[in-house]
């Protein structure tokens, strides 16, 4: 019997897991193993990011200056465009020879090398390492930056981009930071940075800059003065030896530390420099024409960096604003004192600025440079300190005299009203009451309360302080009231349109709120005190909130107040701080200046303003005391007529009236000649 012939099976392999029924063949090939597939994976993503790559580096090449990159540089030029198109100022720049690196003393080069780019020398135009050292700094530093780009970065961002701080601008700055050191050596590279770069005072390149604050050839510079031009690149106009000596010579200081850990000096040689001593070279002044151009020139010099060629920077300013506050102070009966206006919106954004009568006769800017007393201005500080400590308008405070310590001061012309709220007491711009009040808060709280809302300036740490005993830049002072009117602080005045910020920079410059109370209760004192008080002058239809101020033996006269979302502060006075005549206050002149800019500025109707009177009969001021029953008696002439005070009494004559004036026979009917007595704004009185 034959057997049944059958196929060999294979036999199955012990370590091969059973398959499972309906599987199918085994494939004959081996499967992948998993770091094959892995690498095929990754090898995609490469050739992709490659590919990438090739297009934005094709993109940046096309896109990117290049062909400019090994041209002569053009010299800059900055034009100031305002808010609606205008050209407010052009301006050059003071510039002068290329300096050559082989006649430059080693330390110069090394200074700049230092603070800027220490492994210049050894890199290929981009830094890794600098650009993460900065990184790590910047992120565990307590407020302070460094920056990571190189001086071929710096030279390609500043000579052949625009001042932007976009991604796209970073990326071109790096490709062409690669092209420059590919075409050109180290040492033509440095040539050109330091022949460029901006070094403040509107001065651009190495030669300009030496001659400019030393008055020597750079081939001359010592250690402590090359030290100081590299220390100004941080912040040209900032750190401007010339108006920042201090400022600059601690930057130069950190320079030479720099110069020392870099091993370009020794510490016994750093330890021997004395500091550097300028000696400006007297130029031509390079003038705009406008105080607001002169004020915001340094910044949009920053903000464009050393971008040469033309810049076209716009501001803030509004055209037509400013052209009516140019009239109102034109208008205005100065005779020969100055005036100054700044308005702002409440974000800070300044639209008009006037720092004088006349630019041409006189460029110094007495919105922003002058310091002079704010009087009773400064009280906003005061009251907003009375009501953080849980004080309200309807509280009473005595307006008495104060008898007792040594600071006696007293209210203007002597006169007291008792015991009287928070609001009469601001409105009537009382001097002891706002004394008392500090006495009661202390004069850390108003100090704070200042310092919360921008000011910047010195403050006295005594009670005199509540009479607006320090200076103030009047700028500052608007700054402070915009406060208010934006219900959030600090507010800080700017003439460039803010820049973009990340997030960190917005975290770090929010701004606080006053709480809702604090906000209702100090707008209604400013508004007692602009449509009720001492700055009545200055109501207008709309509602109106500000407050005057008058210091000691009437030497300045200002008023501060918002409207219609317009912030405007007005000063006048004189330059040598002189008197003023006939005892201007701030609720006369700054708050009729006031009334006429604003109207305008907020499109409310007003009267035509009279055309200026002779400036002889403005300043005929009759100065007359006398010593009789009735008290001290004042003569005083003005635009608007004559008054005569007799003790706290007034009896007021307007100009085009034929017949005499006669006293008030009572109070139930007064002759309808004679003005009501207003109340007066109180300097500051010892």
């Amino acid at each position: 019997m034959s057997e049944l012939m059958r196929d060999p099976l294979p036999a199955p392999q012990p370590d091969q897991p059973a398959r499972e029924f309906g599987a199918g063949p085994p494939s004959a090939f081996a499967p992948p193993t998993p770091w094959r597939r892995r690498l095929q994976i990754v090898g995609w993503i490469v050739a992709g990011l490659l590919a990438l790559l090739m297009l934005v580096i094709a993109w940046l090449a096309v896109t990117a200056p290049m062909s400019r990159s090994l041209k002569p540089i053009a010299p800059p030029s900055v034009s100031l465009i305002s808010a609606d198109g205008h050209l407010i100022a052009r301006r050059g720049a003071i510039i002068d020879r290329p300096v050559s690196m082989t006649d430059l003393p080693k330390h110069v080069p090394q200074a700049f090398m230092a603070i800027e780019d220490r492994r210049f020398y050894s890199h290929w135009g981009v830094d890794p390492r600098g650009i993460l050292r900065a990184a790590w700094h910047n992120l565990w530093s307590d407020g302070s930056s460094q920056g990571g780009s190189t001086i071929t970065q710096q030279l390609a961002k500043g000579v052949f981009l625009s001042s932007d701080r976009t991604f796209g601008r970073k990326a071109r700055e790096a490709l062409i930071a690669f092209w420059l050191e590919a075409w050109l050596t180290k040492d033509q590279i440095f040539e050109r940075y330091l022949s460029n770069v901006y070094f403040g005072d509107n001065v651009y390149g190495l030669r300009a800059a030496s001659l400019h604050y030393f008055n020597r050839q750079p081939e001359r510079l010592t250690i402590p003065q090359a030290a100081m031009l590299a220390g100004l690149l941080k912040a040209p106009s900032r750190l401007a030896p010339t108006t920042n000596l201090k400022g600059a010579r601690t930057r130069a200081a950190l320079v030479t530390q720099a110069m020392v850990d870099a091993g370009y000096i020794s510490k016994a040689e750093r330890n021997a420099l004395r500091p550097a001593r300028l000696d400006v070279r007297e130029t031509p002044a390079s003038t705009t024409g406008t105080y607001f151009a002169d004020w915001v020139l340094p910044e949009a010099r920053d903000r464009a960096g050393a971008v040469y060629g033309a810049q076209t920077i716009p501001t803030t300013l509004d055209w037509r604003i400013q052209r009516l506050a140019e009239t109102a102070i034109r208008r205005a009966p100065l005779g020969k004192a100055e005036a100054a206006l700044v308005a702002m919106k409440p974000d800070g954004s300044v639209v008009a600025m006037i720092g004088g009568k006349n630019y041409r006769t006189s460029s110094f800017n007495r919105a922003v440079q002058a310091k002079r007393q704010p009087g009773s201005t400064f009280k906003l500080f005061v009251y907003l300190a009375a009501f953080r400590a849980g004080m309200t308008p309807e509280d009473f405070v005595e307006d008495t005299p104060i008898t007792s310590g040594t600071y006696r001061p007293s209210n203007h012309g002597g006169k007291y009203r008792g015991r009287i709220t928070l609001r009469q007491a601001f409105a009537a711009s009382s001097n002891v009451a706002a004394v008392r009040l500090t006495q009661k808060v202390g004069v850390d709280a108003v100090i704070k309360v200042a310092r919360d809302l921008g000011v910047t300036a010195p403050l006295t740490e005594d009670l005199s302080l509540a009479l607006g005993t320090s200076e103030i830049p009047l700028i500052e002072l608007a700054q402070a009231y915009a406060t208010v009117a934006a219900g959030a602080y600090p507010v800080i005045a700017h003439g460039l349109p803010p820049e973009e910020q990340g997030w960190f920079e917005r975290l770090m410059s929010r701004q606080r709120h006053f709480s809702q109370d604090e906000l209702e209760m100090i707008r209604d004192l400013l508004s007692s005190a602009a449509n009720r008080g001492t700055g009545s002058a200055a109501a207008l239809r709309t509602s109106t909130f500000g407050k005057t101020g008058t210091t000691q033996d009437s030497r300045d006269a200002i008023f501060v107040g918002y409207a219609g979302g317009l912030v405007t502060a007005v000063w006048v006075g004189n330059d040598d701080n002189t008197p003023l005549p006939g005892g201007s206050a701030g609720g006369g002149v700054p708050a009729r200046i006031w009334r006429n800019f604003m109207s305008g500025a907020i499109n409310e109707p007003v009267e035509t303003p009279p055309e200026q009177q002779d400036s002889d009969l403005v300043n005929a001021i009759a100065n007359v005391t006398i010593e009789a029953g009735l008290g001290n008696m004042s003569v005083g002439v003005d635009e608007d007529g004559m008054s005569v005070n007799i003790g706290p009494s007034q009896l007021r004559l307007p100009i085009g009236q034929p017949d005499a004036p006669q006293l008030p026979p009572a109070p139930a009917a007064p002759p309808p000649r004679i003005a009501p007595t207003q109340p007066v704004d109180e300097g500051v009185e010892p």
